[in-house]
């Protein structure tokens, strides 16, 4: 079980002239519980390569390649057939929505009340955070509504994650602290994940790297 891209090239098609290749033939391979962290400069198409694997593509660019998970080709799926989630640098939790609802939303819809908030709950108290059940999003701290953002993506049990700068925003106690829960979750999970970072201590330890420029292969940290 994997998530793989196979000579994926991205272009930007908006210019006046030809078409700007943003991305050209890349390939990687990220095995389940495993992270793949992707390196470069701003600008470098880092967030663009995670739309095309999420399915979220402006028609400003084209495409062309091959991606698939766990050995079936995603590319033709709409976004919210492909089971990718997204863990952004915003925790992007619902303002007018407490917590457990925040985690509720995140649940697959044949899931019905209550067995919703039960599923909401359970997921607190696996993560120590029962006490915030009730609470709205504007009266926890910014560590706990980073792991209520990441939980709730994960209750959507996608078959992949993608994490775009996930850390950039949090100081650095934080940062350290919530980067041990998201990767510690990951391979709870069993999933493959594909982080995107410009910050060398985002990369797990023994983790594998895709640096910038990319045509030079994957190497482990």
């Amino acid at each position: 079980m994997s998530l793989s891209v196979v000579n994926l090239t991205i272009s930007n098609t908006s210019v006046s002239t030809e078409p700007q290749v943003l991305i050209d033939a890349l390939n990687f391979n990220v095995d389940n519980g495993e992270v793949l962290t992707i390196m470069g400069p701003s600008g470098c198409g880092k967030s663009t390569l995670l739309s095309a694997i999420a399915g979220h593509l402006t028609p400003a660019f084209s495409l062309s390649g091959e991606v698939t998970l766990h050995g079936n080709s995603i590319l033709m799926l709409e976004p919210n057939e492909r089971r990718v989630g997204i863990l952004f640098q915003d925790d992007l939790l619902f303002p007018h929505l407490n917590v457990w609802e925040n985690l509720a939303f995140g649940l697959p819809r044949e899931i019905r009340h209550p067995a919703r908030r039960a599923r909401a709950y359970a997921t607190l108290a696996e993560i120590e955070l029962t006490e915030l059940a009730e609470k709205m999003p504007s009266e926890i701290s910014g560590g706990q509504r980073a792991r209520i953002s990441l939980m709730r993506t994960l209750l959507s049990e996608p078959h992949a994650l993608l994490l775009d700068e996930p850390f950039s925003k949090l100081d650095k106690a934080l940062r350290e602290t919530f980067r041990t829960f998201v990767f510690n979750q990951i391979k709870h999970s069993n999933i493959p994940a594909v982080m995107v970072s410009h910050d060398n201590t985002d990369i797990p330890t023994n983790g594998v790297v895709l640096n910038w420029p990319w045509t030079q292969g994957a190497t482990n940290a």
